[in-house]
């Protein structure tokens, strides 16, 4: 394969130098006859979904095929690595694919019987089993664990816990000492107390943070992915539940409370990452807009991207514009630091060191 060369403005690192790409990898060491392929602009290490389910339509599970149209729509907008965050669909044999983004798997969703949207989730008859469905979910994905840790209860017409604290503590226990990561679905406020006392490692939405979970968040490192361009749609879900008006009025009130939860998140220092909830009700290729969204409620552009790239990456174990590093990247004519609509125009993807655009 034909040695390539680019430069540019690389971030964060705020400095014009040089790049060279051969066989898949970054070098900082000039790589003689590569072809220029970058001069001028910025360049990103490559964005980070950090909430993406491929695999998942808006009627619930999809083919491989369409599964592929997904991840290929978020490639096309510059989305090089994503967290599946609970799949029905096994997406392994998209991460052999060269054309796709680098997916880290997280199995599928842990659920109750008609506590989550139907045919997305394993669903557990007896709670105790959690542990060992976490075992199992464990070994069937890259390192991540997905918990639904509340949802609506029809018997009390608001969202609860489907969790009690004692098998949390196993199930997370579990999921540590078989090497992967615990991630939780979480609305409301409920429910959060049980995840943070058992030692859960991210929680996805959190609308329901209260201040003391957030300065509890920040102090043990707990990373928060709060899904902002879904939160928008909090009053269609509430209009969708005449039948429940506690739940109706609880889901207005947490999108009312929701940039505001977020904001003091980020100004607590809770690691704050970008991700989209692709999948379902939100359309894949949104990356840019949940990094505009964290610029919103708070974050500094610089923050914001960030989120979505060097330090998303680095959460996740990958590297960014170094020696040495996976050369995955993305190419802008002008800075994003400045304007983050920049995003929205890639001149050059780079994905495992091969040309997208």
């Amino acid at each position: 394969m034909t040695a390539l060369h680019l430069r540019g403005v690389l971030l964060p690192e705020g400095r014009s130098r040089d790049l060279w790409i051969s066989d898949g990898l970054i070098s900082t060491e000039p790589i003689e006859d590569a072809v220029t392929i970058l001069d001028g602009g910025y360049v990103l290490p490559g964005p980070v979904d950090a909430h993406c389910h491929v695999g998942i339509g808006p009627d619930g599970p999809v083919d491989l095929d369409e599964a592929v149209t997904q991840a290929e729509t978020d490639a096309a907008a510059g989305t090089l690595l994503i967290r599946d965050c609970g799949s029905p669909v096994d997406t392994t044999p998209l991460q052999s694919r060269p054309d796709l983004p680098r997916i880290i798997r997280a199995g599928r969703h842990l659920a109750r019987p008609k506590r989550y949207i139907p045919n997305l989730a394993e669903q557990l008859d007896d709670p105790e089993e959690l542990p060992e469905a976490v075992a199992r979910q464990a070994a069937q994905g890259d390192g991540w664990v997905k918990l639904v840790g509340d949802w609506i209860d029809r018997s009390v017409g608001d969202l609860a816990p489907l969790w009690n604290p004692d098998v949390l503590h196993k199930a997370v226990e579990t999921a540590h000492r078989h090497g992967a990561r615990v991630t939780a679905h979480v609305f409301g406020k409920q429910a959060l107390a049980g995840l943070l006392d058992a030692g859960i490692d991210c929680i996805e939405h959190g609308t329901g943070l209260d201040d003391a979970m957030i300065e509890r968040m920040a102090r043990d490192g707990i990373a928060l992915v709060p899904t902002l361009i879904n939160i928008e749609n909090f009053p269609a879900f509430a209009a969708a539940a005449t039948k429940y008006p506690d739940y109706a009025s609880h889901m207005h009130r947490l999108h009312r409370d929701g940039d505001r939860t977020v904001r003091k998140a980020v100004e607590a220092g809770v690691p704050v990452y970008a991700g989209t909830d692709a999948g379902g009700g939100i359309e894949h290729g949104r990356l840019v807009d949940e990094i505009v969204a964290l610029h919103r409620v708070g974050m500094s552009r610089e923050q914001a991207l960030g989120a979505a790239t060097w330090s998303a990456r680095r959460w996740l174990g990958f590297a960014g514009l170094e020696h040495g590093a996976e050369a995955d990247l993305v190419c802008y004519a002008s800075d994003p630091r400045a304007d983050l609509d920049a995003l929205r125009s890639p001149e050059r993807i780079l994905l495992r060191g091969g040309v997208l655009r």
